[in-house]
């Protein structure tokens, strides 16, 4: 009887993130910034955006808004915290170009809109627009998986799984 009680595993929780944005799916070894591709944030996958809407993957408490809006951080109820970074090198926009639809403490639900950005500004900055969405507290992550098609439409599509330690 006591062996059945302790033989048994914990269930393992399971967060399915939707795409944060309509585009290309790339790993984030090709991002073209050294702290993404090597995993120093955070483990994730990256987009190559072809519209212009950031809209929240997964259900959760907005817990960053960096003040220039090129950058959000969210957690999840089960502990997730992730990081979505629009662009590389887009912090010296200083916030040109952005626009946010949320504010730091806003609960939002899978496909919210969070950011607006102009591509056209970020481009002509001479940003590139990939858009890594990392995982920053990848202690509490036990499994992976990109499960994404090559191209994902925001909000509809499972971007990635993410099994819970």
């Amino acid at each position: 009887m006591l062996r059945g009680l302790f033989s048994r595993k914990k269930q393992q929780q399971e967060v399915t993130f939707l795409a944060p944005l309509t585009g290309t799916v790339l790993p984030l070894s090709e991002v073209p910034d050294p702290v993404f591709a090597g995993k120093v944030v955070g483990d994730g996958v990256a987009i190559l955006p072809s519209a212009d809407t950031l809209v929240s993957p997964v259900d959760g408490k907005v817990t960053h808004l960096f003040p220039t809006h090129h950058a959000i951080g969210l957690s999840t109820e089960s502990g997730l915290e992730i990081l979505m970074h629009i662009g590389i090198d887009t912090v010296k926009l200083n916030g040109k170009g952005f626009t946010p639809f949320v504010s730091v403490g806003d609960q939002v639900k899978a496909g919210d809109k969070l950011i607006q950005f102009d591509k056209s500004v970020l481009q002509d900055a001479g940003c590139p627009i990939v858009t890594p969405i990392v995982i920053t507290n990848g202690d509490r992550v036990a499994e992976k998986n990109v499960v994404a098609k090559a191209t994902v439409q925001a909000g509809q599509e499972p971007l990635m799984t993410v099994v819970l330690k």
